[in-house]
């Protein structure tokens, strides 16, 4: 299917500033992304950022940006603007790829834009990986996602769900239930104009999850268990001396 990637981009970063030019194996991050996008078989991938440096280094390695406002609050609100600037086509399957994650398998790329269309009707699509470590899912951080039989979010949280009030008598499989969702979206130029215009839920603002808003909304999310690892965002130093590991293990191969 045709669709296209947009990733935002930001200089400005509370635990690791300016993460979208920091190098690593002689890429910035940002190009880093930019190619696993690019490996995904989409029409065009586009840098959205309101940054001129990350512009800079963008048209450096050949890339396209769409300069937007230095207001927005969020990733979803500055491709919103992109995609009205450009002139994207209302029906036209947007790939929301954050900045940040340079691991991003180009097949999940791939699996998250196919889950839009077809008779499903579905708004937004997204990714899931299961949960192993204890810690991970205690941790804040990561946030967790309860789907349907049909494999569509009934809710997001960064709390440990579901929860298992009679664990001792029961011993569920829990295991089966674990997972972490994955920051990847999939929408409409259509659906994403109708989305930026909602005003926040107040389990968006409870949870700081802007996901909520499109399921107190009413909007089916498609959650599809991840085909491949998806690899680390880079939030943190640490992050970015993990990353950089794994590029350096690759180059020495």
């Amino acid at each position: 299917m045709s669709f296209k990637v947009y990733i935002p981009a930001r200089y400005a970063s509370t635990r690791l500033p300016g993460k979208p030019l920091a190098r690593v194996g002689g890429k910035t991050l940002i190009q880093h992304v930019y190619d696993r996008a690019c490996a995904s078989g989409a029409a065009e991938v586009v840098i959205a950022t309101d940054d001129h440096p990350i512009r800079e280094a963008v048209e450096a390695f050949g890339g396209v940006v769409a300069m937007t406002a230095h207001t927005h609050l969020s990733g979803t609100d500055r491709i919103a603007e992109a995609v009205q600037q450009r002139g994207e086509h209302p029906a036209t399957v947007i790939v929301n790829l954050q900045g940040d994650e340079p691991l991003m398998p180009a097949a999940v790329i791939q699996q998250v834009a196919a889950l839009i269309g077809g008779a499903q009707e579905i708004e937004i699509g997204t990714i899931c990986e299961p949960i192993e470590d204890e810690r991970e899912w205690r941790d804040p951080n990561v946030v967790k996602v309860v789907r349907d039989a049909q494999a569509r979010a009934l809710y997001f949280s960064r709390a440990p769900i579901p929860h298992v009030r009679d664990a001792d008598s029961i011993s569920p499989n829990i295991a089966q239930w674990r997972f972490r969702h994955v920051g990847i979206y999939a929408y409409t130029v259509d659906y994403l104009t109708q989305f930026v215009r909602l005003p926040p839920s107040p389990l968006e603002q409870l949870e700081r999850l802007e996901q909520l808003r499109a399921l107190a909304s009413g909007a089916r999310i498609a959650v599809a268990t991840a085909c491949a690892p998806c690899g680390i965002g880079i939030d943190t130093p640490a992050d970015l001396a993990r990353f950089a590991a794994v590029v350096a293990g690759r180059s020495s191969h």
